[in-house]
């Protein structure tokens, strides 16, 4: 029987995922499926179930990830979580156990880490790292982050109070703390844009005295272009700006490893990727 995996997120059409997962499973020889799915917006604890039911036919749901918006239901679908879904309290990964349960795990932290430490040699250890935003995307990188050991994680938001929860919740894990916008005055080591802005067009309210000639600029958002905000940072001399197509490679690695314990070259992918954007 081929085993099948998808993305289930509404809207799902603009989804990289079976695109990148395909060509995991040609470089390692996989027989799998991975497809898109739409799921109602109501409907997702139903789609969840109803994909890992054995059936008649000759496909069996072992896998799916999960995007916007679904990756907080998806924690609470899952029967059991990893430590890092747990802290997240938000899970983009599910898999099937032999005994029938789903296991929920949240890989967007480690894609993440993943892309700055090995793909673009930037440390985090010791380092001053500002987030900007308290949504999901942020709920799930702060812990993989923590465990860099960084000198310090500063979390700003536009609702302070969300920041605030963000930093009480992560606290045990490292030296992470909230402000206010107009409290920032001096620069960062690591800068990375966790909000969804630059899909709009906008700019975090930030002012640039956050950015020194060293500063590496990151944005979750990718695009054929430089977004808005990396535009901005270039502008205002950072040393290095990065986009966020390299975690979402990175993250769609960590799932197909945790699937099918065999490990892509998500470069290669990376590389592809990068290419047809660039048409």
């Amino acid at each position: 029987m081929t085993d099948l995996y998808a993305v289930m997120g509404n809207p799902i059409q603009h989804s990289k995922s079976p695109q990148i997962h395909t060509q995991f499973a040609a470089q390692t020889s996989q027989d799998m499926l991975y497809r898109a799915m739409l799921v109602p917006l109501a409907g997702f604890e139903n789609a969840v179930h109803d994909f890992f039911k054995v059936g008649a036919n000759s496909e069996v749901g072992k896998g799916l990830n999960i995007t916007v918006p679904f990756k907080e239901q998806a924690f609470e679908v899952a029967d059991t979580l990893t430590i890092r879904a747990q802290t997240a309290q938000a899970v983009n990964t599910l898999i099937l156990q032999e005994d029938g349960s789903i296991l929920g795990d949240n890989t967007d932290g480690a894609g993440l880490v993943g892309d700055l430490v090995a793909n673009h040699k930037v440390p985090l250890q010791g380092r001053r790292i500002l987030v900007i935003g308290a949504g999901g995307a942020v709920r799930g990188i702060l812990q993989p982050f923590l465990h860099e050991q960084p000198e310090s994680i500063t979390v700003v938001n536009r609702t302070f109070k969300k920041a605030q929860a963000l930093a009480d919740n992560f606290s045990e894990f490292g030296n992470i703390s909230a402000c206010e916008f107009a409290q920032l005055n001096a620069p960062f080591d690591v800068i990375i844009n966790g909000t969804s802005a630059s899909l709009s067009g906008e700019l975090p309210p930030i002012p640039s005295s956050v950015i020194a000639a060293h500063t590496v600029v990151y944005d979750m958002m990718y695009g054929q272009e430089l977004t808005p905000f990396l535009q901005w940072s270039q502008k205002n001399g950072a040393a290095k700006v990065l986009d966020g197509l390299g975690m979402l490679v990175g993250q769609a690695a960590v799932s197909f490893e945790l699937w099918r314990n065999a490990q892509p070259d998500s470069q290669a992918v990376l590389l592809k990727m990068r290419q047809q954007l660039n048409l």
